[in-house]
């Protein structure tokens, strides 16, 4: 079976999807903000963020796990993305460790499936062509090299969001 039967992709809010995680694209006090962020602590209730606080934060590339409270997911997984400076920055490369910390911490706790939003491409400011390039490859190799029986989803916010993805994909040998 190739990488593509476990990669799926969807419009949709993330907060309502049924899987063993959803991934949040967070800040690095883990304190709920805007965007995906903001949505995912609202709909998990006030437990997330008294666990998030217990975490105290999350360095840029790296993720945390915590429950997933009232989401219809059983955990969420807190990655901080890089803000976009230009591309001088290393944030490529922040952003691939984003989505490798995110898939190791779902493979650690047996996790079988996974929905990423797409990292950093907000108020971030990260190019959303070349942060989905990065995701689904990341995604890729991660599932190439370990074997692992997971199913990622990419959620994504609107039709353009979700048209960028697929052709992405499409377009990975």
């Amino acid at each position: 079976m190739g990488f593509r039967e476990h990669i799926e992709i969807v419009k949709g809010d993330i907060t309502a999807l049924v899987v063993d995680a959803i991934v949040n694209a967070a800040n690095e006090r883990l304190a709920g903000g805007g965007g995906v962020d903001g949505a995912i602590h609202a709909a998990a209730g006030y437990g997330l963020i008294e666990e998030c606080i217990k975490l105290g934060g999350c360095e840029t590339g790296k993720a945390k796990i915590t429950g997933g409270y009232r989401l219809a997911a059983s955990h969420v997984i807190h990655t901080v993305g890089p803000v976009w400076s230009g591309g001088g920055e290393g944030e490529e490369q922040l952003l691939a460790s984003c989505y490798r910390e995110c898939l190791a911490l779902a493979q650690a706790n047996r996790l079988r499936t996974i929905a990423f939003p797409a990292i950093s491409t907000g108020v971030y400011r990260f190019p959303k062509e070349r942060a989905a390039q990065i995701a689904l490859a990341m995604s890729r190799v991660w599932l190439e090299e370990n074997g692992f029986p997971l199913d990622i989803t990419f959620c994504c916010y609107n039709d353009e969001d979700e048209a960028l993805y697929v052709r992405t994909l499409a377009a990975m040998a």
